[in-house]
């Protein structure tokens, strides 16, 4: 499923652009302009992090951050302040107001990306404990075992993981970059036909069982994994 995240600026030039980039990175993006919208938005859509900017017409950020952290269906979501405020007390006056992080204006869409992605693993570790099921695969991460049909699978810790995030993150295409990134980490230097190699060894385990037409290759792009042909 792709995480939503909510876009609340009264600029509309900057939504424009954040959305755009969250779009092409697998993100659906939700735009509000003010708290108000933001809080429409929030009831109707429930977003998984919110990028929040601090100068808003009528509530402040700051203000609305406070009060997302005191109601009990906000009080979860991971919140990024986003402000032209550079000075070290506005930073503690953002996070203490409930913020999990901050950035300043101006700022690259690929510090904004990373950022998000970090913050999601960090918030989401129940994601990585919870028994996952699709298409007769079953995965359970605890017990660390793979079966499909009452069939046991035994595979590598790496093909383990790599199949975690395909069945945690499923109908989507992953790059090879956004796979080394999310199974290898992003501090270790893989190359990107190291994730072909793996892939080729999942599949195979995965033979047994005729769920290999799960992952698919995406031609130019990566790899999906997918229930539908």
């Amino acid at each position: 499923m792709r995480a939503k995240i909510l876009v609340v600026d009264d600029e509309s030039a900057i939504r424009q652009m954040v959305c755009l980039a969250l779009s092409q990175s697998g993100y659906d993006c939700i735009e509000a302009a003010d708290t108000a919208e933001a809080q429409a938005k929030i009831l109707a859509e429930k977003p998984d992090l919110i990028l929040l900017d601090w100068m808003l017409p009528g509530q402040s950020g700051i203000e609305y951050s406070r009060r997302l952290r005191r109601e009990k269906l906000t009080q979860d979501i991971p919140i990024i302040m986003l402000t032209a405020r550079t000075e070290e007390q506005d930073k503690v006056a953002g996070l203490d107001s409930g913020a999990d992080d901050y950035i300043t204006k101006p700022f690259s869409t690929r510090e904004l990306l990373s950022r998000i992605k970090a913050l999601l693993r960090r918030t989401a570790p129940h994601a990585a404990q919870t028994t996952v099921e699709i298409g007769g695969l079953k995965l359970d991460p605890v017990a660390h075992r793979i079966s499909a049909r009452g069939q046991a699978l035994e595979m590598g810790p790496t093909e383990f993981r790599l199949l975690q995030f395909f069945m945690t993150h499923p109908e989507r295409v992953h790059s090879r970059e956004r796979l080394l990134d999310s199974v290898w980490g992003s501090n270790v230097y893989v190359e990107e036909r190291t994730v072909d190699v793996h892939i080729r060894r999942l599949r195979k385990i995965l033979t047994a069982t005729g769920h290999e037409r799960l992952i698919q290759t995406v031609r130019g792009t990566g790899y999906r994994f997918s229930t539908q042909d």
